[in-house]
């Protein structure tokens, strides 16, 4: 189950839609999803608990707490609508492009796709396309 929670005036136009894409790609990678909660927030938020969880007092897009055991994929992943919208003007991305490939973003670490050195984050880019694909299939089929 996807559950999208919102702390902030935004809403996602079609949840049912994005979480039959997400589905998509986690049972692709021979996952199965479990309890996971997206929660839409702005920057002060997120701030607040990236300096209370992780020390880090640096502005960033999202924030996971991943509670996958083996292949049954959970979490909360706390995303800054702010700075996805930052994010996506300096990308020069539309901001639902730029919102999806943050929130498949934090999937993909559930599923052990990493994002520390180069070679990590090339393969989580490749990933993050792919299930951007998927995404656009979906739309059309």
């Amino acid at each position: 189950m996807i559950a999208f929670n919102y702390e902030t005036p935004f809403e996602l136009l079609d949840e049912k839609f994005i979480e039959d894409w997400i589905n998509t790609v986690v049972l692709s990678h021979g996952y199965t999803i479990g309890e996971i909660n997206y929660i839409f927030c702005d920057d002060t938020y997120l701030h607040k608990l990236n300096l209370e969880f992780l020390q880090h007092d640096t502005l960033t897009d999202i924030i996971s707490f991943d509670s996958t055991l083996g292949k049954l994929i959970g979490g909360d992943l706390f995303i800054s609508v702010e700075r996805v919208a930052e994010n996506a003007k300096e990308y020069k991305v539309s901001f639902t492009d730029e919102l999806h490939r943050v929130m498949i973003h934090g999937i993909l670490h559930y599923m052990g796709f990493k994002d520390k050195s180069s070679a990590d984050i090339k393969r989580m880019r490749k990933e993050e396309n792919t299930a951007l694909n998927i995404y656009k299939q979906l739309i059309i089929s």
